[in-house]
């Protein structure tokens, strides 16, 4: 999928995969490991959740007015500036992933019954330069290639958290196994 357009199917692939993915990498981590980063300046699993539901956010109100209006002129929101109008960086993870999924599955009861003609329907995209034009596609498409990046990243996040966890405490090796 790398480097290529990704289909309909693929994107709603993506999408759908999405929240149990996260489940899966977090499942059993406390709220302190779910807010330890691994380096000072690199996001926890929170805070890539964090910024994951304000992409969300951002790209899923674009595909709802594009499928709402007719053509309609959208003026571009960076996530990274949305997310400052947020709670989202302070919120537990547990709650504030049960928003994102509970969001992830209102957002594909829209986008599952589309035709292709809906997926095609576009916006104009101002604020950035010169106006773009944005499918309902190509958002979906953004988010969920954004999304699978920062998925990754949650994986690589929890997976020192969690084996920092199975160390037995005076050694510097984890349990048998």
């Amino acid at each position: 999928m790398t480097g290529r357009a990704l289909t309909i199917e693929q994107v709603l692939t993506l999408l759908a995969g999405t929240p149990p993915r996260i489940a899966a990498l977090t499942d059993g981590l406390t709220p302190v490991q779910l807010r330890a980063a691994p380096e000072p300046d690199e996001w926890s699993a929170n805070g890539v959740l964090a910024h994951l539901r304000s992409c969300a956010d951002v790209w899923g109100d674009c595909i709802r007015t594009i499928l709402d209006e007719d053509r309609p002129t959208i003026r571009a929101v960076d996530p990274r500036t949305w997310i400052r109008h947020t709670d989202y960086p302070d919120l537990e993870f547990r709650p504030s992933f049960h928003a994102f999924a509970t969001q992830r599955t209102e957002l594909l009861t829209i986008l599952e019954p589309l035709t292709p003609d809906d997926w095609a329907r576009a916006a104009s995209l101002t604020g950035a330069g010169a106006p773009l034009e944005r499918t309902v596609l190509s958002f979906a498409q953004r988010l969920a290639r954004h999304e699978r990046t920062h998925v990754r990243q949650i994986d690589r996040t929890v997976n020192p958290v969690r084996e920092a966890a199975t160390v037995i405490p005076g050694t510097s090796a984890s349990p048998a196994g």
